[in-house]
């Protein structure tokens, strides 16, 4: 009785309960830990709401438990929250790039992504505080669908390069980086410093005309927000990196005994008669890979502002060391930064933005016989790095080779210093004509200055033909500088179901600059600290000119106009055209014009479409145009005083200069048609987004720099310099798709999943004045191993297919003669095939063994959020793509990878890898044995977060504290033997050769973000 008395009363409580009346009261943020004011709250199947104050507060009366507050403010994604108790609400809302009323900015304006029909992605700042990318191409890696990013080295600072929809030409195919209205450099930003990446792929980017042909990527950096209080922002995190990865060479018992196997087979007296007690030996890679090696950032900000004015305040540190070499190979950078906006009256408004950057950098050699990589993977494990008086072992020459030298004793004679500032920004004015009429200008501008020395120290390695015998130094310094000025003006007028938004404006653009270079010899006492021009004290050698120095200027002046129409808002049509005058081309050719139109259907607008309850969004768009490429050097139509020359005056022999380059006032832009129908799609209550893009880019008159022209007297004679001449075509088709699940499925718990793939088909068309340009190295005085030709991909492999390993004298008699490839083939060595079927193997067999260009690239990146944790996984993945081993020496003495272990040792036990020795052999010529498929899978990131409750804060004054530890290049899934598949030189022609690229390090990494 006393129980049913109880659930009676426990029942009646319950209801009082939920009928009672409280007065919630909170605070909005968004993912910074901003306040965000005008929040809109309402209570949900009602009208009773309430919006947040200036610094994100609320208080909304009369709400009974159980009802659900809807937190929806413009950008953000929508929140619901039921109220359980009275307690106090820390609400954070999650931009939310996918939102149709989200704002792009597409070039000299903005559109709602629901009426964009071009080709355009968006990564938010979210992407880039998750990734903590050293610099900011990286955080286009896996991110954006036809996006691909390679690193040209792991090194600290190294250059990345970033191609928009593959490879479109042989020369620069660098995107345009426009940052708040002018033209930039992605890798000096401040990550931190960013509020959204738009990469513009297709026609869209012809408002860009003659530099947009490679794509464009537009950076907004952050600004302060309208009515906010002040508000600091600190970030941090301390890393310790290590390489991801070890190759797999011979330890010395098993060099010394396959040494002692190719001497035989030579004909030779073995090295290592005793193999006892050899042992393990040296491992070189870890002698000269460091461990915990720290990298350390810093980032503060200061923003707010009022009705009228906003600020933005930052400034940012980086170091890092490198993995080899540690401070030898380091990067340093330091930035600051002030954003500034004002209404200066109803109809006029000011925003400025400056940059101040600073860098500096060390390196090692990397590439080629000069890589410290090269020769830590091929230094013999029987060495050891110091001899008997603890000086560096000094290699022996002959069967090493002349270039061998002991890497430990090469970074320690390396010395160059490189520093870099720059000063960028702009000011822009907007002044409202009357309504709907809007008349904006900008100066935008880049000044910079490096300092650059490397010194060349009196060392003997033992007569190796990197012996120093004299000192030297080499400085230069080199100023640049640009502006631009733009003005336009942008008309929107709404009657009825139409919409019209016409630009119009013109663009000055000016670039100039000069480089001075220098040499001094016989640095006094041999040493870096006296390695200034200013205190050698000898004299050139005969015929070495110490001193050089050249300038540019370049001019461009443009025009450019754009009408956008919609009607009903579910019928969208664009046409733009700009028209481009630069001083590179001649005077029948410095002018260009770039059209493009783009079109967009709205098909869930319809009234036969109807209600879905899969589908609540579909555009169908297209797009074509026309855009240009102008990345060749200044006044390439004109002679230049290049060349050297001499001349008998008075009866003495005088040296001067004369013309080196020969002109070619036909010179003319390069054309990139585009072409491209894509569809978007969201679906289960825009919980799915779904898009989709077929294109076509086909590039015309290639800028092809080097045609082969005969000089007189070689390549200092005059005319010997090669013009550059518009002589080819390039086409890539491809097909690209993205997926992202966004759900909240309940207050704690959230999730986001996104893939995107790209397909990808690069071939050369045509090519006018040669049948192919040739490219790369490979070995020692062998033929170019890359190539351009009609027909095949841009920069494919050029060498001979093999058809296994000979296994028997028989063989050998039965397969025609390779004595043309320069040696009498035996049992072991390879098989060529006979591909022209002529009956002799030589140089006309080669044929396509391969190419670096992907066939497919993608990524899949997960994150979730449950309570204060917060997890997430970017990752990238690459199919198809072929990389060359290079990093092997030829030279009989040299260490080898493990994988020679399984070599043709007889008849039958092996057939893909040829036997080993001294003698002269076919197997060292370039083939498919060298190619490997490069195709990988990589977890670029995995980080974990812990958000620290807001109540525990309050009386701190803290507004947000986040700790978290994450690691960067966590693991790479391949079959690639080299340290790094995804890293190329960034050559078109020759890229994609392996000649022993510095890892990219895996980084440790615990952070903190807080807020003020």
């Amino acid at each position: 009785m006393r129980l049913h008395i109880l659930s009676i009363l426990l029942f009646f409580a319950s209801i009082i309960a939920y009928s009672q009346n409280y007065e919630i009261k909170g605070n909005v943020l968004d993912a910074s830990g901003a306040p965000l004011p005008g929040v809109s709250i309402i209570v949900k199947n009602t009208t009773k709401g309430i919006t947040t104050d200036f610094d994100g507060n609320f208080s909304l009366p009369n709400v009974q438990i159980g009802e659900t507050l809807v937190f929806s403010y413009v950008g953000f994604t929508t929140k619901e929250v039921v109220v359980s108790d009275s307690n106090f609400l820390n609400i954070t809302l999650i931009e939310d790039l996918q939102s149709l009323d989200e704002v792009v900015v597409v070039g000299y304006g903005t559109q709602k992504k629901r009426e964009v029909t071009g080709a355009v992605s968006v990564v938010g700042s979210e992407t880039l505080e998750t990734l903590k990318p050293v610099k900011m191409e990286q955080a286009l890696q896996g991110t954006v669908s036809g996006v691909n990013v390679t690193t040209t080295s792991g090194a600290p600072g190294a250059d990345i390069s970033i191609r928009i929809r593959g490879i479109a030409t042989n020369g620069d195919n660098k995107p345009l980086t426009i940052i708040d209205g002018y033209i930039g450099e992605l890798a000096l930003l401040n990550p931190n410093d960013v509020e959204t990446i738009t990469v513009l792929k297709d026609a869209q980017a012809a408002i860009y005309g003659s530099t947009a042909a490679n794509g464009v990527i537009l950076i907004t950096t952050k600004m302060g927000k309208k009515n906010a209080k002040a508000k600091i922002s600190y970030n941090t995190y301390f890393g310790l990196q290590e390489t991801s990865k070890k190759l797999n060479v011979l330890n010395a018992t098993e060099y010394a005994a396959l040494l002692n196997e190719s001497y035989v087979s030579g004909g030779k007296q073995i090295p290592y008669p005793d193999l006892t007690g050899i042992g393990r030996g040296t491992d070189w890679q870890d002698e000269v890979l460091e461990e915990n090696v720290p990298i350390i950032s810093h980032d503060l900000s200061i923003s707010g502002g009022s009705e009228k004015i906003t600020y933005l305040v930052s400034g940012s540190h980086l170091d890092q060391e490198g993995i080899i070499g540690k401070k030898k190979s380091g990067f340093l950078r330091n930035t600051a930064r002030i954003s500034l906006g004002a209404e200066l009256s109803d109809n006029l408004k000011l925003k400025t933005n400056v940059i101040y950057t600073y860098f500096n950098r060390k390196t090692l050699p990397e590439g080629g016989n000069a890589s410290v990589l090269l020769n830590a993977v091929n230094s013999p494990s029987t060495l050891t790095p110091y001899d008997a008086n603890g000086d560096y072992t000094v290699f022996p020459i002959g069967n090493l080779g002349n270039e061998m030298i002991n890497p430990l004793a090469q970074i320690a004679n390396t010395y160059n210093d490189y520093n870099f500032k720059k000063i960028s920004g702009n000011f822009g004015l907007d002044y409202t004509i009357f309504e709907g009429l809007v008349l904006s200008s900008s100066i935008g501008f880049n000044t910079s200055n490096s300092e650059g020395k490397s010194f060349a120290k009196i060392v003997d390695y033992g007569g190796k033909v990197f012996d120093v015998a004299r000192s030297s130094v080499n400085q230069n310094t080199e100023n640049a500088n640009d502006y631009s000025f733009d003005i336009y003006a942008t008309y929107t007028k709404e009657i009825s179901d139409h919409k019209i938004v016409g630009t119009i404006g013109n663009t000055i653009f000016k670039e100039w600059g000069n480089h001075l270079e220098a040499n001094g010899f016989d640095v006094p006492n041999n040493t870096w600290k006296n390695a200034d021009i200013s205190l050698t004290t000898g004299a050139p050698a005969e015929g070495i000119i110490p001193v050089s120095s050249w300038n540019w200027d370049e001019r461009k002046l443009s025009y450019f106009a754009r009408l956008q129409y919609d009607f009903k808002g579910k019928y969208l049509l664009s046409a733009m055209i700009r028209r481009d005058a630069s001083t590179k081309f001649g005077p029948g050719n410095k002018v260009g014009y770039f059209p493009s139109f783009t079109a967009g259907w709205i098909v869930s607008d319809e009234n036969f479409f109807g209600e879905s309850n899969i589908v609540s969004f579909l555009k169908l768009r297209g797009s074509y145009g026309t855009l240009g490429n102008d990345r060749i050097p200044t006044n390439g139509y004109i002679s230049q005083l290049s060349g050297e020359a001499t001349y008998v005056f008075d009866g003495s022999l005088i040296n001067g200069v004369a013309t080196g380059q020969i002109p070619n006032p036909n010179l003319k832009w390069e054309e990139a048609r585009k072409f491209d129908v894509g569809i978007d799609m969201k679906l289960f209550n825009d919980k799915v987004s779904i898009i989709a893009d077929y294109f076509i880019d086909t590039r015309e008159d290639l800028l092809i720099p080097y045609i082969p022209v005969s000089g007189i007297l070689g390549p200092g004679a005059p005319g010997a310099a090669s013009p550059t001449i518009n002589a080819g075509t390039v086409e890539n088709k491809g097909f690209e798709f993205s997926v992202d699940y966004k759900n909240n499925f309940s207050d704690d718990f959230s999730m986001n999943i996104g893939y995107n793939v790209t397909f990808l088909k690069n071939e050369v068309t045509e090519i006018n004045g040669t049948d192919f340009i040739e490219g790369g190295v490979f070995g020692i005085s062998q033929p170019a191993p890359s190539r351009m030709e009609v027909g095949e991909p841009i920069g494919y492999f050029y060498g001979y297919k093999t058809d296994g390993i000979f296994q028997n004298q028989d063989e050998v008699d039965a397969h025609p003669s390779q004595i043309a490839l320069g040696a009498e083939s035996a049992p072991g060595d390879f098989r060529y095939v006979d591909t022209n079927n002529d009956g002799v193997i030589d140089v006309n067999d080669r044929t396509n063994i391969g190419d670096p260009i992907p066939d497919a690239t993608m990524g899949l990146n997960l994150q979730f959020n449950y309570k204060a944790l917060d997890f997430s996984m970017y990752t990238f993945a690459s199919v198809g793509n072929d990389m060359v081993r290079n990093y092997e020496s030829i030279y009989p003495d040299a260490n080898n990878l493990n994988y020679v272990l399984d070599r043709w040792t007889g008849e039958g036990t092996s057939n893909k890898t040829p036997r080993v020795t001294t003698a002269a052999s076919v197997n060292n010529v370039f083939s498919e044995y060298y190619v490997e498929d490069a195709s990988y899978v990589r977890i670029q990131n995995i980080q974990l977060g812990y958000t620290i409750n807001p109540v525990f804060l309050e009386k701190s004054g803290v507004d947000k504290l986040r700790l978290y530890a994450s690691i960067n290049n966590l693991y790479t899934f391949t079959k690639y033997k080299g340290f790094d598949p995804g890293a190329s030189s960034g050559d078109p022609i020759g890229g994609g050769i392996d000649d022993g690229f510095y890892p990219i390090p895996r980084t440790y990494m615990v952070g903190l973000n807080i807020n003020f």
